[in-house]
C-alpha cells in the first residue's frame, strides 16, 4: 500500500479533501477513456487515405478499439478482485500510453487495429475500475457526486480530443496534411494522448488501494490504515466492522458462479438490470455522435473544419450537462435522472429523424434545407445534453454501487462487457447503415431504443441514493 500522498487525518471526521483527491486521480482514467474514444472522430479521413480503406474496413478500424474494451471490461472485474482496483488502473495507464504511440505510428491497418485494441483494453478496464474504486472509498452521502465526476472526466477527455483534433487539423490545413516532423496531423492527434497517460501513471503510484479489496484479501491492518486516512480513527473502526460483517455471510472466493441465484440457478435479477442499463446506454446511439460526429455533419453539408468545431461545441455542452448531474444526483436520486434523460433523448432523436427524412441526396451527400439543418443541429445537441445529464454518468454510477460486495467484481465484468459489445455493434454498423438506410433510418433505430429505455427504468431500476455499499441487495 502506498502512503506517498500526505493526508492530515484527525481522530474524528472524514478527510473529505483526501477522498476527493484520490477520486480525481481515478477519474483521469475516465479522461483517457474519453480522449481515446473521441480522438478517432477527427482521424477518419486520415485512416481512409493512409490505409485505402473501404467503408466496411473503415468501420472496423474505428470500432476495433471496442473489441479491446469488451475484453478489458470483462477481465477487469476479476483482475480487480485479484490485483486490486488500483493495480488494474496502473495496468490501464501503461496500455493507454502504448496505444497512443502505436496508433499514431501505424503504417498498416493491422498495426493500427492492434494498437487500438490495446487501448481498448485500457478503456474497458478503466471504465469499470474507476467508478468501482470511487464507490469503495466515498461515503454514501456524496458518492453519487464523486462518481459523476468520472463522467465529467470522460466528457472532458472527449472535449480535449475534439479541441486537439480541431486545432491540429487547422494548423496543418487538414487532418491528412503534414504537420510537425513531416507527420500528418491525424497521427499527432493520437500522439497527444501520451501526455495525460504519463500523468495518470505517475499519480496512480501514490494513491492507496481500495479498503474493501484489502479486507477481502485479509489485509486488515492495511485496510484499517486506509480507512483511518479516509474517515478518521473513530469512524474507521465502524466502517471496517461493516465491511467485515457484509463479507462474513459468504467468505468464499468471488467467482462468476456467484451471479446465479442459488435457489433458481438463473442469473440474478440485479445482474440482468445491470446488463440492461449497460446495453441501453449504447443502443440510443450516443457514440455515433462521438465517433462519427465529423462524418455526420459533413454528410449534411458542413465542411470538415466546421464539423470539427461542432464537435467542440457538443463537448462543451456535455460538460455543462454533467455538472447539472453533480448537483442533482444525490438530491433527487439516480432513477428520476434516468427516466427524464430517456424522455429527452427520445424526443430529440425523433426530431433528428424528422430533419434527416426531409433531405435529398446530391452527389452522395444528404442536403437539408436551412431550417431542417438547424433543427438537426439543435436536436443533436439537445440529445447530447440529455444523455450527459442522465444515462452517461448515472449508468456508470449505478454499476459501481448497485451490486453487493461479494459479486461486485464479477457483475461489473459482465455488465461492462455487455456495454462495450453493444458499443462495438452500434459503431461498426453505422457506416453500413449510413449507406444502406440513411441517417433517418439509423437514427430511427436509436429513437426506438430511447423510448424502450423509459419503460425499462420505470419497471426494473431500483433507487440506490443514500445507501451504503454494504446495504445493496442482489
Amino acid at each position: 500500500m502506498s502512503t506517498a500522498i500526505p493526508a492530515s487525518v484527525g481522530t474524528r471526521g472524514e478527510n473529505t479533501a483526501f477522498i476527493v483527491l484520490i477520486s480525481c486521480v481515478a477519474t483521469i482514467g475516465g479522461f483517457l477513456f474519453g480522449f481515446d474514444s473521441g480522438v478517432i472522430n477527427g482521424t477518419v479521413d486520415g485512416l481512409r487515405t493512409a490505409f485505402n480503406s473501404s467503408e466496411a474496413a473503415l468501420g472496423f478500424e474505428v470500432a476495433s478499439m471496442l473489441l479491446g474494451c469488451a475484453i478489458g471490461a470483462f477481465l477487469a472485474g476479476r483482475l480487480g478482485d485479484r490485483l486490486g482496483r488500483r493495480g488494474v488502473l496502473i495496468i490501464s495507464a501503461v496500455l493507454f500510453l502504448l496505444s497512443a504511440l502505436g496508433a499514431g505510428a501505424a503504417h498498416a491497418s493491422w498495426l493500427f487495429v492492434t494498437a487500438r485494441v490495446v487501448g481498448g483494453f485500457a478503456v474497458g478496464a478503466a471504465s469499470v475500475m474507476a467508478p468501482a474504486y470511487i464507490a469503495e472509498v466515498a461515503s454514501a452521502r456524496y458518492r453519487g457526486k464523486l462518481a459523476t465526476v468520472q463522467q465529467i472526466a470522460i466528457i472532458s477527455g472527449l472535449f480535449a480530443a475534439f479541441l486537439s483534433n480541431y486545432l491540429l487539423a487547422r494548423a496543418a490545413g487538414a487532418s491528412t496534411e503534414a504537420l510537425w516532423l513531416g507527420q500528418e496531423a491525424w497521427r499527432w492527434m493520437f500522439w497527444m494522448q501520451a501526455i495525460p497517460s504519463l500523468l495518470f501513471l505517475a499519480l496512480l503510484l501514490v494513491i492507496p488501494e481500495s479498503p474493501r479489496f484489502l479486507v477481502v484479501k485479509g489485509r486488515r491492518e492495511e485496510a484499517a490504515a486506509v480507512l483511518t486516512r479516509l474517515y478518521g480513527a473513530a469512524e474507521a473502526q465502524a466502517k471496517l466492522g461493516e465491511i467485515e460483517a457484509s463479507l462474513s455471510q459468504d467468505q468464499h472466493t468471488p467467482s462468476f458462479a456467484d451471479l446465479k441465484d442459488q435457489g433458481t440457478g438463473k442469473l440474478r435479477r440485479i445482474v440482468w438490470v445491470g446488463i440492461g442499463l449497460a446495453v441501453l446506454q449504447q443502443l440510443v446511439g450516443i457514440n455515433v455522435v462521438f465517433y462519427y460526429g465529423a462524418v455526420l455533419w459533413q454528410a449534411v453539408g458542413f465542411s470538415e473544419s466546421d464539423a470539427l468545431l461542432i464537435n467542440v461545441l457538443s463537448g462543451a455542452l456535455s460538460i455543462g450537462a454533467c455538472l447539472v448531474t453533480v448537483l442533482l444526483i444525490d438530491r433527487i436520486g439516480r432513477k428520476p435522472l434516468l427516466w427524464i434523460g430517456s424522455v429527452g433523448m427520445a424526443v430529440s432523436l425523433a426530431l433528428m429523424v424528422v430533419a434527416f427524412s426531409s433531405g435529398s441526396l446530391v452527389d452522395g451527400k444528404l442536403q437539408l434545407s436551412d431550417g431542417m439543418g438547424r433543427l438537426a443541429l439543435v436536436a443533436a445537441n439537445v440529445y447530447v445534453v440529455f444523455f450527459n445529464m442522465s444515462w452517461g454518468p448515472v449508468m456508470w454510477v449505478m454499476l459501481g454501487e448497485m451490486f453487493p460486495n461479494q459479486i461486485r467484481g464479477s457483475a461489473l465484468a459482465v455488465a461492462g462487457a455487455a456495454q462495450w459489445t453493444s458499443n462495438f455493434a452500434i459503431t461498426v454498423s453505422f457506416p453500413v447503415l449510413l449507406t444502406g438506410i440513411g441517417l433517418a433510418g439509423a437514427y430511427g433505430i436509436y429513437t426506438v431504443a430511447a423510448f424502450l429505455s423509459i419503460f425499462f427504468v420505470l419497471r426494473y431500476v431500483r433507487e440506490t441514493k443514500g445507501k451504503e455499499l454494504e446495504q445493496m441487495e442482489g
